[in-house]
């Protein structure tokens, strides 16, 4: 969108009750939500979004799913303040290409001071108050004498990140295994944790390569299912475990929490499938003790 079309469209929109939109800082970057009172923005037009640290410029992507939040404050992670204009425009189109100059200044350092670091990506705030470099190293890395050529470089200050590889992997985005953005470069802030456990209680294959994800981690979406399968395996019988179902005798083999059903042994060696109508008057199968065996046989 050109500088007049942006202009143009900021004078036509009278003030309204705040509408949600989807917009990046970084073309390609990580999508967020913020609410401005801007009906019928389209995709590309750039706004004006505050941040912690001031005013940012992003661009619109487009209309947020979030709607019909009640009370007067809006429930986005961020405020469009107004639609940018003028120098503002032009000032973030050679965003992207400052920092991309800076990215090519700082690796010819790094190689130049011979430092164990990879850079990963590097952010300038708007107003140039700041420039910060993300990398990952195997270790601590003493950049003192970097950040002081970069200093002298760019007359501002900078701050050097040391991320893991999840992050890194957030930054430079992709595609997972399911055909779809990564989770982590499109909607996800926070990394919770993740076990093997989790794979285990959704019967997943444990084969490293079908269940981590482009960054060599547990697949960040093992943790989106886990309470469910864990609650649904809560009331049903354990694996291992013989019971009495109607009378008859079975051991548990294995639990099939979607179908609330369970694979079971009989007493014949046959595998059968019961489902929740009929294990779930089940009681447990205790073997009787050998004296009171005697006992009975003796009775007779």
């Amino acid at each position: 969108m050109s500088v007049s079309e942006n202009e143009i469209t900021a004078r036509e929109l009278p003030p309204q009750e705040p509408v949600f939109y989807r917009f990046q800082f970084r073309e390609g970057g990580q999508q967020f939500t913020g609410a401005g009172p801007f009906p019928g923005l389209i995709a590309g037009t750039v706004v004006m979004v505050l941040t912690d640290h001031g005013p940012e410029p992003a661009r619109i992507a487009g209309y947020s799913p979030i709607c019909g939040c009640q009370g007067p404050k809006s429930k986005a992670s961020y405020e469009i303040e107004r639609l940018a204009q003028g120098v503002e425009l032009e000032k973030f189109v050679n965003l992207a290409e400052n920092e991309e100059t800076a990215f090519q200044v700082c690796n010819s350092l790094i190689g130049k001071h011979k430092l164990a670091m990879h850079l990963v990506r590097v952010e300038r705030f708007y107003n140039g108050s700041k420039m910060i470099f993300y990398f990952t190293a195997d270790s601590r890395v003493d950049f003192r004498a970097l950040v002081k050529d970069l200093v002298q470089e760019f007359r501002t200050r900078v701050e050097m990140r040391q991320v893991g590889v999840r992050h890194e992997t957030k930054m430079i985005g992709g595609m997972g295994t399911c055909g779809r953005e990564l989770c982590c470069s499109s909607f996800i802030k926070n990394f919770d944790s993740v076990s093997i456990k989790m794979a285990k209680e959704q019967d997943l294959p444990l084969n490293p390569t079908k269940i981590s994800g482009l960054c060599n981690r547990l697949l960040c979406c093992l943790t989106y299912e886990y309470e469910t399968y864990k609650k649904q395996r809560k009331n049903m019988p354990k694996s291992g475990k013989r019971i009495k179902v109607d009378g008859e005798p079975y051991l548990v083999k294995r639990q099939i929490p979607l179908q609330d059903a369970i694979v079971a042994e009989n007493s014949a060696g046959e595998d059968v499938v019961l489902k929740k109508e009929q294990w779930k008057s089940f009681q447990p199968f205790k073997k009787e003790h050998p004296e009171k065996k005697r006992e009975k046989k003796k009775g007779r």
